[in-house]
């Protein structure tokens, strides 16, 4: 299974399981997530929740080769896919009345910073980074990370990850202010764990009542930007220099990118 749900107690982990892709996000894995977020947010025992991924990453971003249908003219119906699929779990992350802690187990990357981010508290280990490698393929940040990075570090430095799409390492996104906390790749899981633990035995409704109090300061224009990312997004993925990217990508060399 692309997504396995395990419940401790009243601490749900759920855990992205392509390790052999990196845990990119391909109609499997996201659809799996999505069922997931949704029963954990319906599941009366559960009272707080952990995001990790299996093997060496967190999510590599969206599998390109699987995690997009194709629209009328051939290419991917990015539009479709995020508005159906991905911002239901962006949405269900941020409103689930309960607290989720993401364990950052490696690279997140592209709409794995999204899942990352939308979580409440983000925990990662030594070994992780964070990249908006979106423009590396000719594409737009989506996923409501050019909402959700911004909101954490300011626009300076969100401009920097979107427009360069470098690795930002998980000392340097502690400094930022983009995560809660780094810890020792081997004590990650049970720090997690620990925290969540703690958590959940907490006041559940306070919990419920801080989240509602901040997604209606800092994330109400979510849904607007979300859209617009949507919509650039699925503009941008019938450019050549999008094409560009993708085949430079399989071929592992450089993109040669026109501007058109």
């Amino acid at each position: 299974m692309s997504v396995l749900t395990e419940r401790d107690g009243a601490v749900t982990t759920i855990t992205l399981n392509r390790p052999e892709a990196m845990n990119a996000a391909n109609t499997d894995l996201r659809d799996g997530l999505r069922q997931a977020v949704e029963e954990a947010a319906a599941d009366s025992h559960t009272r707080a929740v952990i995001l990790t991924g299996a093997g060496k990453a967190f999510c590599s971003g969206a599998d390109l080769k699987s995690g997009f249908e194709p629209a009328e003219d051939g290419m991917p119906d990015i539009h479709t896919a995020l508005d159906q699929h991905f911002h239901p779990i962006i949405r269900g992350l941020r409103t689930m009345p309960k607290p989720v802690i993401s364990a950052v187990n490696g690279p997140a990357v592209g709409i794995g910073i999204s899942f990352a981010l939308a979580c409440d508290l983000v925990l990662a280990a030594e070994r992780a980074y964070f990249m908006l490698a979106f423009v590396n393929i000719g594409l737009v940040p989506d996923g409501g990370s050019s909402f959700l990075i911004p909101e954490r570090i300011g626009f300076a430095r969100a401009t920097e990850m979107a427009m360069l799409g470098e690795r930002v390492p998980a000392s340097q996104a502690l400094d930022w202010g983009l995560i809660n906390r780094v810890v020792a790749d081997d004590e990650l899981q049970a720090r997690a764990h620990e925290l969540a633990s703690r958590m959940a035995q907490g006041p559940t409704r306070s919990y419920a009542g801080s989240k509602r109090q901040l997604n209606a300061w800092s994330f109400g224009r979510l849904e607007q930007q979300l859209e617009l990312e949507a919509d650039l997004q699925h503009e941008a993925a019938r450019t050549a220099d999008f094409l560009e990217g993708v085949t430079a990508f399989v071929e592992k060399r450089p993109p040669n990118f026109t501007g058109c």
